[in-house]
């Protein structure tokens, strides 16, 4: 199958969030089962900077935005290690800026305009290209208009009229609003500003777009693709979500395991893998401890927690029970990551009055993030949701026993040590289901014994993680599925 991927980022090119690890992964696993993927993407700044080869192309696209015409080119690249195709749009008035989509923390005023032009432009570059293609795979609100177009103005044109198009959602929490006026860059005709198209709240919501124009719509795990049908998960929209729901699935995120694999990372002092894990993360815990001068005690327990420090991410919960315990529990917490200023100085406090609990460094740092899977004993983390999350999935295999929130992909993915769920040797971690930091701290405490008082229970649940696959390769599969359903479809 011919397979476009549309999306505003993409690993290595460039990198806000999962949204560019899917992007970069995906398609890599389509090829390698036999299928013929490609990737657009806006040609930003820090493409130029990426390292990866960009190779200039003739071919020039010319696009109607509003009310003028606006010109771009393409230039070509490919995934590492693959031979997927990337087309860069490259447009400097709209990309060349020294962030993606804000700059200190404000979203560039033009964000609708910049990513119509990205839409059509795509749109275009199929004709110009003649490429064959069978399904346009959308990502998030910056290609949200796509579906419309296929929709509205391509249903008929030759060589577009059988495409499918897929659109996922990767987070509800980020929509693509803009004022009512914005509606003229779009060039769609007004009678789709209403209530059940384009219109939120008298808004134009691209998000909400994307969701009434494709053929099917997915999200990066099945229990989100359920969560977002109610609120406060769908975020406004989960009435239209209900709306379609038949046309909508949930397929979790992958893993890639050439990166994130003890038994070959680059980054550890001793590799290990599951025949030999106690030994191995016995020397990565205490090269840790050392590296980020906390007390080397091997039997006391290492948690770790890496990415954004906000509410969203449970913060508020976490920063009530590390109060508490560091008083009351002798284990060691180890912090990477950058976020909400309150969260901030709540570490700083902590790390400063309690240095033998508390490692914290606030910054995101990819060596030391690959060291602290290794080294942690438990990994939390407590979101308020969760559309797919990867670092449970990653800790699983360095034996980092996750403890989670129960939502989203963290429920997909961590089976709770429950006494039936141990008997099976299905259970693979720890989770609470009521979102406050009293059951958290019960999920914690679960943890803790069964670490000190348990050990053989303790082997069983870490290895039970580490065997299990959550790489592209299966996910992949359940994708080619979706894709040859939606062009059968579109083939009827």
């Amino acid at each position: 199958m011919n397979i476009l991927f549309a999306s505003s980022e993409v690993v290595p090119f460039a990198k806000t969030g999962g949204l560019a690890d899917v992007v970069g992964a995906l398609p890599r696993e389509l090829e390698r089962l036999g299928h013929h993927p490609v990737v657009f993407m806006p040609a930003y700044r820090q493409v130029r900077h990426c390292g990866e080869p960009l190779d200039p192309t003739s071919i020039v696209v010319t696009v109607r935005v509003g009310s003028k015409d606006v010109r771009g080119r393409l230039l070509r690249s490919r995934l590492p290690d693959s031979n997927v195709p990337v087309y860069l749009v490259e447009q400097d008035d709209y990309f060349d800026r020294p962030q993606l989509y804000r700059d200190s923390g404000t979203d560039y005023k033009d964000n609708c305009e910049r990513f119509t032009f990205f839409c059509r432009a795509v749109m275009q570059s199929l004709g110009v290209l003649g490429m064959p293609i069978d399904i346009v795979h959308c990502h998030d609100w910056q290609t949200g208009l796509i579906p419309a177009y296929l929709k509205i103005e391509h249903a008929r044109v030759p060589g577009y009229e059988h495409i499918a198009c897929l659109f996922t959602l990767h987070n509800l929490g980020y929509q693509g609003q803009f004022w009512h006026w914005d509606m003229l860059l779009t060039g769609l005709d007004w009678k789709y500003f209403n209530w059940h198209q384009m219109e939120f709240h008298g808004h134009l919501n691209l998000l909400k777009t994307g969701i009434v124009f494709a053929d099917a719509l997915n999200t990066v795990s099945p229990r989100y693709a359920r969560e977002i049908q109610q609120e406060p998960l769908g975020c406004g929209l989960a009435s239209a979500l209900r709306h379609r729901a038949d046309v909508l699935s949930g397929i979790l995120n992958g893993v890639n395991y050439d990166v994130w694999d003890p038994s070959r990372d680059k980054w550890l002092d001793a590799t290990y893998d599951v025949t030999n894990w106690t030994e191995g993360k016995a020397h990565c815990k205490a090269a840790v401890q050392q590296e980020l001068g906390l007390p080397q005690q091997p039997r006391q327990p290492l948690i770790g927690l890496i990415g954004r420090l906000a509410d969203q991410k449970g913060w508020d919960l976490v920063g009530e029970v590390m109060q508490r315990w560091a008083h009351l529990r002798n284990v060691q917490w180890v912090i990477l990551g950058t976020g909400e200023e309150q969260y901030h100085r709540l570490l700083h406090r902590l790390s400063t009055n309690h240095p033998h609990k508390f490692a914290l460094r606030l910054e995101f740092s990819d060596r030391l993030a690959h060291r602290i899977e290794a080294a942690s004993d438990m990994f939390v983390m407590a979101s308020r949701y969760e559309p797919c999350g990867l670092n449970q999935m990653y800790s699983l295999r360095y034996g980092a026993v996750p403890i989670v929130h129960r939502t989203g992909g963290l429920s997909d993915t961590i089976a709770d040590a429950t006494p039936d769920q141990l008997a099976q040797g299905t259970a693979n971690g720890f989770s609470f289901s009521t979102f406050d930091a009293d059951h958290l701290e019960q999920a914690l405490n679960r943890a803790c014994h069964m670490y000190e008082w348990e050990p053989e229970q303790w082997r069983r649940l870490v290895e039970t993680g580490m065997r299990q696959d959550w790489s592209w390769a299966h996910s992949a599969r359940q994708y080619v599925e979706l894709y040859e359903q939606l062009a059968a479809r579109g083939r009827g």
